[in-house]
């Protein structure tokens, strides 16, 4: 999508950045040439998804283990990175945890892991570093990645929905309060993008098979990851310097589906309609 060197010169921090949607992200930015820092709680997943980008693309790519969780575990994050490169310009909240169930199967405790993932392990990551840039009085972008359930919710998955909305909120807030500092926020909303991972654990077994997320899609397909990395290369990128507190939604139009009325009606036969609209055309002439 972007120009080559696009991002050359940025250092950029993913949580979450060893495998799925975080590393297609990390990947498409060391292409356009950006430093990167891939950040999760499996080191060696880290060190195998660092040591297969920079040796693809000739760009320092640093693993450091962290539990943003854990605030002391993010100032470390925070340190290491900043050791290394001189600077962060760049922070891509990415991860996140979610399971389906129906809600009064949860636990407290179930909760608790998403929340404190998703929502807390967020603000974690972006004080430690806002504080830092303020301090430091350097301009920055933080990219966080959110859902389309964060502004519907969703049956089945109320503690993503609640954290993911609380990091929305998030961003909307500070993109009007750290503005003045010259720090960009804004959220990417996307719809399905399969990942092995993440979707094994969501739909387990054969109910992948048994709910074909495409069929939910007006375009009648699931997402590709680059179409991912482009808009988030993007939206880090000083090509969308201008783009502040928004949230894009990139589900090849899914929510809106949902959100429509009589949306359900494509459903309606050809016949069904010819029926419909000799009906209507009575109707009119009585």
């Amino acid at each position: 999508m972007l120009k080559e060197d696009s991002l050359k010169d940025k250092v950029i921090v993913i949580t979450g950045g060893g495998t799925g949607l975080g590393k297609a992200m990390g990947k498409y930015f060391v292409e356009l040439g950006a430093d990167l820092i891939i950040a999760s709680r499996k080191m060696d997943v880290l060190e195998a998804t660092a040591k297969e980008l920079s040796e693809s693309y000739d760009r320092n790519v640093l693993p450091v283990q962290c539990d943003v969780t854990d605030y002391s575990s993010v100032e470390n994050l925070l340190k290491t990175s900043v050791d290394k490169f001189g600077r962060v310009d760049v922070l891509l909240n990415n991860a996140a945890g979610n399971f389906i169930s129906p809600t009064e199967r949860l636990s407290h405790r179930a909760f608790d892991i998403i929340i404190n993932i998703v929502l807390k392990g967020t603000y974690n990551c972006t004080l430690a570093f806002g504080k830092h840039w303020i301090k430091e009085k350097q301009k920055a972008t933080v990219l966080n990645i959110v859902t389309t359930y964060a502004f519907t919710g969703s049956a089945y998955v109320v503690p993503s929905a609640a954290a993911k909305a609380g990091v929305l909120a998030l961003t909307r807030s500070l993109a009007v309060e750290w503005a003045k500092y010259g720090i960009r926020f804004n959220a990417i909303a996307p719809g399905p993008f399969p990942t092995k991972g993440a979707w094994d654990r969501l739909l387990p077994g054969d109910m992948k098979d048994k709910f074909d997320l495409a069929k939910k899609v007006p375009l009648k397909r699931v997402g590709e990851h680059q179409e991912l990395a482009n808009l988030a290369a993007y939206l880090v990128s000083d090509f969308s310097a201008y783009i502040n507190g928004e949230v894009i939604t990139i589900d090849g139009g899914e929510w809106l589906k949902g959100a429509g009325q009589f949306n359900m009606l494509e459903m309606v036969p050809e016949e069904m309609w010819d029926i419909i609209e000799q009906t209507v055309r009575k109707t009119k002439g009585s």
